[in-house]
């Protein structure tokens, strides 16, 4: 067989929420005539991104809802997106304005992005970490309000940038998109307020206490409360965390978060205790943090009773909460130990060709002719039918219909001989009742006849063969472990209860494959993406350590680990984690990976403004791929491709530095270095072909004819298509679609 199955993708909830956006265009107005795009939304530079972002947006929705009541101020939603011109040039440039942002002041600002730009939201004690895209809010907040906004507001459409005044009824004032220059936007802004007839309730905030400014929506108390805590004397602390507790469910998040992850003992179990009575949806992550630390029985009781009490309404809690009760169990689950025994038992299993396997089924009916069919025949015809029909490939035959045909043939005919051997009765076959139920599972599953597929591996689950090392057996709990997945995927989607057994027989089902000799990466992935999206962070990190130990260069398992890294413990561990490995198991592989991981780092640096640390870091991923091309030259053409794009990284940089020559000189380098790369987007959204058309505009400008001449010419080398537009970015009003336009295929950051 081969190394992997045709397996079905399983319908996970994880997938991914990044949705594309598109640029803003006109329908009836245009540039100013001589006036490029790339002057109207000029790139921020290096100093620019330096400077605070002197807007102030409000952390989640009903913080803003609740603020433009008490106020009578109306919500201005703001929404962007990383690459884009005119939304680089919003977030870099005018944002940070303090003209622009008086502007803004009249109203309770919220923004929207599906971009992440900090790989974590808080540290290990609980402390925020602000985007640095976006100031005052973290990357998790701006990425959850925008699916909410989205449905309320955009009409079916994500554009960006975009500025919509909704008043306190819910009505909205004004939606403005699609404008040819900043000035349009700014006015409509102005005369939003300018026209409104409800008057404002002043904002007072001076003669408040610290204490009093707790039960406060306001991020800006908010942030003093969060700092008054962290530089607090235990008696603050104490005092702060005690008006929480009298606020029942409504306690902000965030101070208990200080409260739990912190240090301090004593004050953590006051912070739990206030976040067990928490009737926030806000409130269900920290809970699962808190349940990952050794607690006292009861105390643990109590967070898993407020999960399934916040579960009544947010489905996110009830999972949670089956979760904890789920992986811990064993009951109903798979005999893993039982598993473990029976494959340690047998030897590792032989590779045999389609040649042996067909000369096998061949004696096996000859002998049929000669005497009666047996039972053990009849099943040994069953699996290695199956077999067969695993190895066939359709895309290495001459005619892939006909080989496809074949092995659905082949598939039913397994089936068949398992079902006839089951009415032979199969009480003197060793294991002949879980291979019977393995053959069905499995070539049900590959005939798409997932009903009997799930029964059979059901069936199947509740037996412990002596031999648990066959294809058939693998493949019995693959399709087991899925039934059990999907179960709970359409029970969550359906708003309804399932069982915490249910998670307990993946759990136990994954555990048997990624031990068993024919086990795969892609086990171990699935396992680890279905636990850690429903909440498991923990036990989910044990999987992929596993997964890691066993399959060193799974590429799907190293991108969950960067993943993990980054959420846990920064860019600065990620490069240093790699560095390790390569040092401890040296190798082409991982080598490459090494490489990668130090690309990310410096688009890390790149996103907090970093600019020196970001050139290095991609001096140093530039290093780590050509070492691995040392050590493998086969893995030039791939490199190649990331080692282009360390040098277009490189000439952003220094763009946005003001430093166009030698940004100039990176950028050659790159399209020269692999001229295929040219379009692809990096993790900040930019491509080395944006980059060319904002520094081709600035040569210009500054007149450096040398430089420009030099990149004209280079460019020239490169397929035009790879330097057009994109299809969002239309380049004149006839061209804007009536219905938004299409979506921009960004990615959403690695």
């Amino acid at each position: 067989m081969a190394s992997t199955t045709n397996r079905r993708l399983l319908p996970l909830f994880t997938a991914a929420l990044l949705t594309a956006l598109a640029m803003p265009t006109a329908a009836a107005a245009q540039l100013p005539q001589g006036v490029t795009r790339e002057q109207m939304w000029y790139a921020p530079t290096a100093e620019d991104w330096k400077k605070p972002v002197q807007l102030t947006f409000q952390r989640t929705w009903e913080d803003a809802l609740a603020l433009s009541k008490e106020q009578k101020r109306p919500i201005l939603v703001c929404v962007n997106m990383d690459g884009e011109i005119a939304s680089e040039h919003y977030a870099g440039v005018r944002y940070r304005m303090p003209e622009i942002a008086k502007l803004y002041e009249p109203y309770v600002c919220v923004i929207a992005s599906v971009y992440r730009h900090n790989p974590r939201d808080y540290d290990d004690e609980g402390r925020r970490i602000p985007c640095p895209r976006f100031g005052c809010v973290t990357c998790g907040e701006h990425i959850a309000i925008e699916p909410m906004l989205y449905e309320k507001f955009m009409d079916g459409r994500r554009i960006a940038p975009r500025h919509i005044m909704v008043e306190l009824d819910g009505s909205e004032t004004y939606d403005v998109f699609y404008a040819w220059d900043t000035d349009s936007v700014f006015d409509r802004i102005k005369k939003g307020i300018a026209d409104r007839t409800i008057q404002a309730e002043p904002i007072v905030r001076g003669d408040k206490s610290i204490l009093e400014r707790v039960k406060s929506r306001d991020v800006r108390d908010r942030e003093a409360v969060e700092q008054a805590f962290a530089a607090g004397q235990p008696q603050m602390r104490d005092s702060l965390l005690k008006v929480a507790e009298t606020m029942g469910g409504d306690a902000p998040v965030d101070l208990l978060r200080l409260g739990v992850l912190g240090l301090d003992v004593e004050r953590a179990t006051a912070a739990r205790r206030a976040l067990a009575q928490s009737k926030q949806e806000g409130a269900i992550d920290l809970i699962g943090e808190a349940l990952k630390a050794p607690l006292a029985e009861d105390e643990r009781n109590k967070l898993v009773a407020a999960l399934e009490r916040l579960g009544e309404t947010a489905p996110q809690a009830r999972t949670l909460a089956l979760v904890h009760q789920g992986l811990a169990s064993r009951d109903g689950g798979v005999d893993v130990k039982g598993w473990a025994q029976a494959i340690e038992a047998q030897p590792p299993t032989e590779s045999v060709d389609s040649y042996a396997l067909e000369a096998r089924i061949r004696r096996a009916e000859d002998a049929a002719q000669r005497e009666p069919r047996s039972a053990e025949q009849v099943i040994t015809m069953a699996e290695s039918t199956l077999e067969l029909a695993l190895r066939k490939d359709p895309n290495a035959a001459r005619n892939a219909r006909d080989a496809e045909r074949f092995a659905q043939l082949l598939f039913e005919d397994a089936r068949e001989q398992a079902k006839r051997a089951k009415k032979f009765g199969l009480d003197a076959v060793q294991d002949g009742a879980f291979r019977a139920e393995a053959v069905i599972a499995a070539a049900s599953w590959q005939l798409r006849d997932l009903e009997a597929a799930y029964a059979a591996a059901e069936a199947a689950s509740k037996l412990v063969p002596k031999d648990a090392s066959s294809y058939s057996a693998m493949l019995a709990m693959q399709v087991f472990a899925e039934a059990r997945q999907n179960a709970i995927v359409e029970s969550i989607r359906n708003k309804t209860q399932w069982k915490r057994e249910w998670l307990t027989d993946v759990h136990t089902a994954y555990s048997v494959l990624e031990k068993h000799p024919l086990g795969q990466d892609y086990h171990f992935v699935d396992h680890y993406d279905f636990v850690k999206a429903l909440g498991g962070k923990g036990q989910a990190n044990a999987i992929l350590d596993g997964g890691i130990a066993r399959f060193p260069a799974s590429s799907a398992l190293h991108e969950r680990m960067r993943s993990r890294i980054l959420e846990e413990q920064g860019a600065e561990a990620l490069e240093a984690a790699y560095a390790r490995l390569l040092e401890k198991q040296p190798s082409a592989d991982l080598a490459w990976y090494t490489g990668y991981a130090t690309l990310v780092v410096a688009e890390s640096h790149r996103r907090r403004g970093e600019s020196d640390a970001a050139l290095t870091a991609y001096e140093r991923a530039i290093g780590r791929f050509r070492d691995c091309v040392a050590r493998n030259p086969e893995t030039a053409g791939n490199t190649d491709h990331y080692i282009s794009m360390a040098h277009a990284g490189r000439s952003r940089v220094l763009l946005e530095q003001g430093l166009l020559v030698p940004s100039t000189q990176e950028l050659i380098t790159a399209l020269r270095t692999k001229p295929e790369a040219t379009a692809t987007f990096d993790g900040l959204n930019l491509s080395a072909s944006d980059t060319a058309r904002m520094l081709r505009t600035m040569l210009r400008a500054q007149k450096l004819d040398d430089q420009l001449a030099q990149l004209e010419a280079a460019l020239k080398e490169v397929d035009q298509d790879l330097l057009k537009l994109p299809a969002y970015e239309f380049q004149s009003p006839d061209q804007a679609p009536q219905n938004g336009g299409p979506a921009r295929q960004r990615n959403g950051g690695r």
